[in-house]
Order: structure tokens, then C-alpha cells, then sequence
């Protein structure tokens, strides 16, 4: 994979490949390893608090001299805290999420951090471009955690949002191999960010029993339920089954949010429990069949990549 474009240059990284900044998963640890293996490694700032988002960005930088970003979700009731915090500790890339980056835009620009949005459709790429931001994140239905009320699949969406927007686009949903990469690439993204196959590696911050489950899923393992208060994509379980049946009889969203709950994703993701929790997990979960260091999946990501492009060369 020898890669430079847009992206490279903007994010200053060798491989054009970006890991999730995910809940209860991305972690000081796995987010430098991915930067020191040639990618961009994201802090998931969206379970931490703004001190504990410090300590992990400080431990980052001690971890790895390569950029490494954190992912913001706007929605937060702290998201200005957290945003506070990316600029008082001198961070250079930030992802943002859930919300509209506008409004924080002027501030973090002034600061000189690059800023790229996640995307679920045409219409918000382009809000994006407009207020300032840098790249977005196109992320398809594909993806584990929440999606999109419009529920458009990575394939159809990237290359729309390619002829509609001019920054660089960055493809999600359902890439967890080099195949995935070549792919993507080919419908006119600069980049990639995988979250599912990021979250099942040595450095991940998730417990044992979601890695395991993820590897154990086949192609009909994950379900995209919650549809009326925020559709979210996980690994089926009990708690999946008992929410898809209330949606079937017609559940309002008072229900749906008394069923959810609080901290359904930290106990499914970060203390392992396999029946109650929110195990959020992307489609591609059924390609995902071992745990392995980063350093490892990021070399066979790259081996994966040339080989699926030197396979279709030989063809032409």
C-alpha cells in the first residue's frame, strides 16, 4: 500500500487508514498503537469525562510521536468540555459526531486543528463542507453503533457524497479487510475508518466476552433496532430480542428509552455482559475471525490491500 492523497497530507500518516474513535473501545492504548503502526489513531472521548479524556490524550503522547486525533460526539451534554480539553492539550485532529460542527467550528479552527465530521447522507456532508470542516466521514448503515435515520449502505453513499462535495471523503460501514479498503478507494474515498475490526484487537479496550462474540458472529448476527429514539446496529442478544419484539407492537419512545436505559453500552462493551448489554458491532463483524495486535491486523490489512489490487491488475 503505497497511498498518498489528500488525506495523507492533511492527517500527515502513512496508510490512509483511520480507527474509530469508539465508545468503551478506543482507549490511549489502542489509539497509539494504530498512529505508530502508520494510521490514525482516535481517543473515543464519548465515554470519558473531560479530565479523563486529558489523562488519556497525555498518555497518548508519551505512547507515540505520530498525529492521533480524538472523536467528539456533539450530542454530549459536555461536548464543549471535551472540545476544551482537545485544545488545552494542543491535539491536532479531531473527529466530531451526532450533531452539527458548526458550532464549535470558528473556535477549534482558530486553535489550527483539523476537523472532520461523520456523515450519514449528502445533505450533512454538505453542511459540513460549508461551515469549514476539512473531511468528512461517510459512514453507511453497515456500521455498528448509531446510523443514520436514512439507513443509505456505504456503497450507494460514498461516491454521491465524492460528487457533491470537494473536500476528501472518508468511507465507514462494513470495512474490516483490505478488500474493503481497495473497494472503498475505488468509489472515490481518500481513507477508510473501520471500527468493529479495530475494536476486536489486543489494544482494544473492550471485554473479552464482546471481542469473542464479535469473532463468533456470522453475516445475520447484528440487528439495527431503536429506530424511534436513534437506530443504533449490535450484536444480537437478549436485550436486542426484547426490544425488536416492543418495537414490533408499536413501543413510543418513553418506552424505548425506560428499556434502554443507562449505561447499556458500557455493560455490554466494557464489562462484558453478553445478554443485558448493547454489544455494538457493524455487519462486517462476520469477516472478523481472530484478535490480534494492532501492529499484526495492520500489516494484514496492508497485505490484504495489495494483494486484492494486484488480483484485479492481472485481470486487465
Amino acid at each position: 500500500m503505497n497511498i498518498k492523497n489528500r488525506l495523507t497530507e492533511i492527517l500527515k500518516i502513512e496508510h490512509p487508514i483511520i480507527q474509530g474513535g469508539m465508545v468503551w473501545v478506543s482507549g490511549w492504548k489502542l489509539a497509539a498503537s494504530v498512529s505508530n503502526s502508520g494510521g490514525l489513531g482516535l481517543i473515543g472521548a464519548g465515554s470519558m469525562k473531560p479530565e479523563l479524556l486529558r489523562e488519556h490524550i497525555v498518555k497518548c503522547r508519551t505512547a507515540t510521536g505520530n498525529p492521533f486525533g480524538v472523536n467528539v460526539p456533539l450530542l454530549r451534554s459536555d461536548a464543549k468540555d471535551l472540545i476544551d480539553v482537545v485544545i488545552q492539550e494542543n491535539v491536532e485532529i479531531i473527529f466530531t459526531s451526532a450533531g452539527h460542527p458548526g458550532k464549535f467550528i470558528e473556535q477549534l479552527k482558530k486553535n489550527n486543528i483539523t476537523v472532520i465530521h461523520v456523515v450519514p447522507s449528502v445533505k450533512f456532508a454538505l453542511k459540513a463542507e460549508s461551515v469549514g470542516c476539512d473531511a468528512v466521514v461517510g459512514e453507511g448503515v453497515e456500521a455498528g453503533g448509531h446510523n443514520g435515520a436514512d439507513e443509505i449502505t456505504t456503497l450507494c453513499l460514498i461516491p454521491q457524497l465524492v460528487d457533491n462535495i470537494k473536500i476528501p471523503v472518508i468511507a465507514a460501514g462494513g470495512i474490516t479487510d483490505g478488500k474493503g479498503i481497495l473497494a472503498a478507494l475505488s468509489l472515490g474515498a481518500e481513507g477508510v475508518q473501520m471500527g468493529t475490526r479495530f475494536a476486536v484487537t489486543e489494544e482494544s479496550s473492550a471485554h473479552i466476552n464482546y471481542k469473542r462474540k464479535v469473532v463468533e458472529a456470522g453475516d445475520n448476527d447484528t440487528i439495527l433496532i431503536l429506530k424511534k429514539i436513534g437506530a443504533a446496529r449490535m450484536i444480537k442478544n437478549k436485550f436486542t430480542s426484547d426490544v425488536y419484539n416492543e418495537e414490533l407492537n408499536g413501543a413510543d419512545e418513553t418506552h424505548l428509552k425506560e428499556m434502554l436505559g443507562e449505561k447499556r453500552e458500557r455493560i455490554g462493551i466494557f464489562e462484558g455482559d453478553e445478554e443485558n448489554g448493547m454489544l455494538e458491532a457493524g455487519q462486517g463483524a462476520g469477516l472478523i475471525r481472530e484478535i490480534l495486535p494492532v501492529k499484526s491486523l495492520m500489516e494484514k490489512l496492508i497485505l490484504e490491500y495489495d494483494n486484492a489490487l494486484n488480483n484485479i491488475i492481472s485481470t486487465l
